[in-house]
């Protein structure tokens, strides 16, 4: 059955799917959240009318300045949130997102500027992408499925779109591909191979093109 989101959760995947370079579309939108698309059309004219997205002439939705305000602190107490749950509650990535989902909607002010001075001030979530406000700069890198030849490179980040599939975020996490990791990308040992061989700390996976997409890394520096 199709969730439920409120303004707040679709001003959020607005700001993610920008982020991660993608024209926002309604359609786009409603993949992304799972609703339906005169959901998402509705949503978005109320949105409209409160002064927080704009339409532009190809249909693409984007925030204004007051949305991106509002985007911005959501986001921020989200991945601060998932820090926390990982790092000091021992969470795995799943249920941490889950339940700063849950979560970032409850947190006043003050207890998000203590929860950033408790965390020593994060600058990225625990998948690596850059927390609004810090101050951080989003670190650049390829998808691992572009990485040709044999390689060793290191995880810079998890695109954000990877959140919503929570067994993905599970498998990441448990399997170690998580950033500042080393990973071994192998030459496939046959050109009708599936999959893209890596190796982790010894052991050996190999990922499906679209996951392999979710992942950016950068050339290991020997």
């Amino acid at each position: 059955m199709p969730r439920t989101h409120g303004m707040e959760e679709y001003l959020e995947a607005i700001y993610i799917l920008d982020a991660e370079g993608d024209t926002v579309l309604a359609s786009r939108l409603a993949d992304y959240l799972d609703v339906a698309r005169p959901t998402v059309t509705q949503t978005v004219q109320r949105m409209t009318a409160s002064g927080y997205v704009a339409t532009g002439e190809g249909k693409e939705i984007v925030l204004t300045e007051e949305g991106r305000q509002l985007a911005e602190k959501m986001v921020r107490r989200h991945r601060l949130l998932e820090r926390w749950l990982t790092d000091e509650l021992g969470l795995d990535w799943a249920d941490a997102h889950v339940e700063a989902g849950r979560l970032e909607h409850a947190i006043s002010p003050k207890v998000e500027e203590r929860l950033a001075e408790r965390l020593g001030n994060p600058t990225t979530c625990p998948h690596g992408n850059v927390i609004p406000g810090s101050g951080a700069r989003q670190e650049q890198g390829q998808p691992l499925s572009q990485v040709e030849g044999a390689k060793t490179v290191t995880v810079i980040r998890i695109v954000e779109q990877a959140e919503e599939d929570l067994e993905l975020l599970r498998f990441l996490h448990k399997a170690g591909i998580v950033p500042g990791a080393t990973l071994r990308v192998e030459s496939p040992s046959s050109p009708y191979e599936a999959g893209i061989p890596i190796d982790v700390g010894g052991v050996t996976y190999s990922l499906d093109e679209q996951v392999a997409r979710r992942v950016l890394v950068h050339e290991a520096h020997t």
